[in-house]
């Protein structure tokens, strides 16, 4: 049978993180080459600079709450996205080692069963690559498009710059500089996401895969306790892979979850400012819709996670374990007892990421949207 290749289904996701400087050829992480030079210049003028200019516009509109809540809810969203790049960056090596398990002799599959059994998952996973990137395109071309049908020399988000955008040409090219950075922040941001809903699809396919394996265990006393080592092997490096894969997005999960709390609630207050029928309304809509989707997507696959982990003890039970030694119903039963705890995606252990996550997020940015409400109607 020939071998699986699991990094084909994301194939597109790390072509992009490449094309963003996020994912150096070969093996390894970042080495002095032309490829290093790109990735810094991106981060000091694309990144840096486009970041700094909206952190200085908040000394000068401090103390107007609506003008502040305007650069806040934008400039959040901007800075977690440099976290993220930033760990992303750093951990990229380690990445690649999970990459080179995932292709390991014991995460392939074993039959075209298995090939079969793992096939909606990996289709799940492109649909919703696909359906996030396309519904991020759409509202991105509303942000970068949307301030050329007012009146008045409007950017694409507020900034303080040295010189006066109003005259020409500067307004025209600080509108395209805007433009880039923003363009390549939300491209960079998304594919991060992505790749990390891979890495946990990747681990319910692996249970999946593992659950056959367990509910087919038969044969002969020896035939059996073969298969069984292999299946606890299996096990030990599921667990390690799901350990090294919560590890690295930890904090990039508990910084998106705390900003995007605060951007919807931002955003929701901006909304509460502008007319129904604006322009500036319609965009902020979008925006809401799009981030809510970017934190279901990661609760969705992380309570998949659960969910399919929850499974193996089950397929344990389900093995022909009748005939066997009692040594090996021993084994199974211990086996069986050391999955009753599923596996769970973690923000370093505050919360897990699950459906009712999510919901609970949702809430509390309705309840922060209140409060900012309650502040400016006094």
């Amino acid at each position: 049978m020939p071998k699986f290749d699991w990094t084909s289904t994301a194939s597109i996701n790390f072509s992009v993180l490449r094309g963003v400087g996020l994912w150096p050829h070969g093996d390894g992480s970042y080495k002095i080459n032309l490829y290093t030079v790109y990735a810094l210049f991106n981060a000091i003028v694309l990144i840096g600079l486009h970041n700094f200019s909206q952190v200085m516009n908040i000394f000068y509109v401090y103390s107007d709450l609506t003008a502040l809540t305007a650069t806040c809810f934008i400039l959040t969203t901007n800075m977690l996205a440099v976290a993220k790049m930033c760990f992303f960056a750093r951990n990229v090596n380690d990445m690649k080692d999970l990459l080179k398990t995932l292709n390991g002799e014991q995460f392939q599959p074993k039959s075209p069963h298995q090939i079969q059994l793992v096939q909606p998952l990996l289709r799940r996973w492109k649909t919703s690559y696909i359906v996030y990137s396309c519904y991020v395109s759409f509202n991105m071309s509303l942000w970068v498009f949307g301030p050329l049908s007012n009146e008045g020399h409007q950017l694409i988000m507020p900034a303080w710059y040295p010189f006066d955008i109003q005259k020409s040409p500067n307004y025209e090219l600080t509108y395209i500089y805007q433009a880039i950075c923003f363009t390549y922040l939300t491209t960079a941001n998304v594919n991060v996401d992505t790749v990390t809903y891979a890495l946990f699809m990747y681990i319910c396919t692996q249970c999946d895969i593992l659950c056959d394996d367990l509910s087919n265990l038969s044969g002969k006393q020896e035939d059996f306790n073969e298969k069984f080592i292999k299946c606890v092997q299996h096990h030990k490096t599921i667990l390690s892979f799901a350990k090294k894969t919560n590890s690295l997005f930890n904090m990039i999960i508990l910084g998106q979850f705390a900003t995007s709390t605060m951007a919807l609630a931002l955003t929701m207050f901006q909304l509460s400012l502008v007319d129904t029928f604006d322009a500036a309304a319609v965009v902020g809509v979008f925006y809401i819709v799009g981030l809510s989707m970017q934190l279901f997507l990661y609760c969705w696959f992380g309570n998949e996670v659960e969910t399919k982990s929850s499974h193996i003890p089950y397929a344990v039970y389900s093995s022909q374990w009748v005939d066997v030694s009692l040594k090996v119903k021993n084994n199974l039963l211990i086996l069986g007892g050391r999955c009753q705890r599923p596996l769970k995606i973690t923000a370093i252990n505050l919360f897990d990421l699950s459906l009712n996550t999510f919901v609970t997020i949702l809430r509390s940015a309705w309840s922060y949207f209140a409060v900012l409400h309650s502040v400016n109607t006094q």
